[in-house]
């Protein structure tokens, strides 16, 4: 039997890059795939690469109304939910220090990547009690558990979803319901191959990855692991899938 067979699996931010990899994996391994993208061509264009049903739904991250209502249409259209991948997020070249980083991008940067994720669980979570529990997968970052010069704004939120990914693990444990998270080292899609061109910090991280560069399918068989019963007794925890960088 497939890993995932009969379970249905919600992914934010899945139009491309890791999340689009993941919907792939996902749908692979037998899981009904929601596709929850807020360029709703680039989530379409997904779901008719992962196959197995899947369903693009437009939706904001950052916008209470418009991702409750994303859970709910994939709930309505699946019957349910047992997996919650909040993927979505990013930083941009924008990032700096604390002393110096523009003010509205730190605000951006917690408003996507940190606040987007406590929503998909404040939405999410509950419905995947209701389908008798499942597994939700944050996306951390291998920059929550080391320094960094030049990325505070995109350190401090994921930062906080570490922390978060924690808490709810304790909270929710009790209704079945497994929350995890991932720390990708910079991973080779489009978006942090444009990032990487001209910020010195970020391409001497990539030099520092002792088993080479990581692709968005290596991700994806990360969150495909914490997804399926195999990870069955783990909680709580933040996976560094990053070549090593964090012990080198």
């Amino acid at each position: 039997m497939p890993r995932l067979a009969e379970r249905i699996a919600f992914i934010t931010g899945a139009g491309t890059g890791i999340g689009r990899a993941t919907a792939r994996a996902f749908a692979a391994a037998g899981a009904r795939v929601a596709i929850a993208e807020i360029n709703a061509q680039a989530g379409e264009e997904t779901a008719h690469l992962a196959g197995n049903g899947a369903i693009a739904i437009r939706a904001d991250v950052t916008d209470p109304d418009s991702l409750a209502g994303a859970i709910g249409r994939a709930v309505g259209h699946f019957g349910g939910l047992h997996i919650l991948h909040n993927n979505a997020g990013g930083s941009t070249p924008a990032d700096g220090s604390a002393v110096d980083a523009p003010i509205e991008e730190f605000w951006r940067v917690i408003k996507l990547d940190l606040f987007g994720t406590f929503l998909g669980c404040r939405f999410g979570i509950p419905e995947i009690i209701r389908s008798g529990g499942g597994s939700v997968i944050n996306m951390a970052s291998n920059l929550a558990l080391m320094g960094i010069a030049g990325r505070d704004c995109y350190t401090a939120a994921k930062g906080g979803v570490a922390a978060m990914t924690r808490s709810l693990a304790v909270e929710f444990a009790p209704q079945k319901v497994r929350v995890n998270a991932l720390a990708p080292s910079a991973t080779m899609t489009d978006r942090v191959k444009a990032l990487m061109a001209g910020n010195a910090a970020i391409d001497r991280l990539a030099q520092s990855h002792l088993l080479g560069l990581i692709a968005p399918e290596d991700i994806a068989q990360a969150a495909l692991f914490l997804a399926s019963a195999e990870s069955g007794k783990i909680t709580g925890q933040i996976l560094p899938v990053d070549s090593g960088v964090t012990i080198s």
